[in-house]
């Protein structure tokens, strides 16, 4: 005999599906992906998974379009790939076959705490969130502290410190640049 469950058990135990957890939790490679990435939310990922999969069944509806509308498929071609290289998810303009092996894991990488990794900004994924949640991290002119900001590559250039930054602050001393007059602010 089993006794009744608590509030607080009932509470806990409300998502969770006990028969079909497996199918429930999604698979094994979400999970590591999640990991992976440091994904705060299951939700984005769902939301990149189905991004790149319209992507994919977009260039297959152009690769597929008959002899008869070629300019009309080079036209669209070009303009999805350019779209997709601007936001960095292809390596290069060239042909829809990048369009068509893209990933959930292309848009993951593209994410601001992904690009301070790659940047040197900071030595894992766990620092670069804990940076951009905490509010040392901006992008151009403006300090972002959601890390699910997908950063295109024009906007690449500009993620910077904080001006009030104590990393900001660490690194100048390090590298021996901080100014006097930083100093009597």
């Amino acid at each position: 005999m089993v006794r009744k469950l608590k509030y607080h058990e009932q509470k806990l135990l409300r998502r969770l599906e006990l028969v079909s957890w497996e199918a429930a939790a999604g698979s094994l490679a979400e999970v590591k992906a999640l990991r992976r990435y440091r994904l705060g939310r299951r939700e984005d990922y769902v939301q990149y998974k189905a991004l790149a999969r319209s992507v994919r069944a977009l260039a297959r509806r152009l690769r597929d379009l008959g002899p008869a509308s070629a300019a009309f498929r080079a036209r669209c071609a070009a303009a999805l790939l350019e779209k997709l290289y601007g936001l960095g998810l292809v390596g290069s303009r060239r042909s829809l076959a990048a369009c068509e092996s893209l990933s959930a894991a292309a848009f993951c990488r593209r994410r601001l705490p992904c690009l301070l990794v790659k940047l040197r900004m900071a030595q894992s994924l766990r620092h670069a969130v804990t940076f951009v949640e905490q509010g040392h991290v901006r992008v151009g002119p403006e300090v972002v502290t959601d890390p699910a900001l997908l950063v295109p590559r024009a906007v690449e250039d500009f993620i910077t410190w904080v001006d009030a930054s104590r990393l900001r602050q660490k690194v100048l001393d390090y590298n021996q640049e901080r100014d006097d007059f930083d100093l009597a602010a």
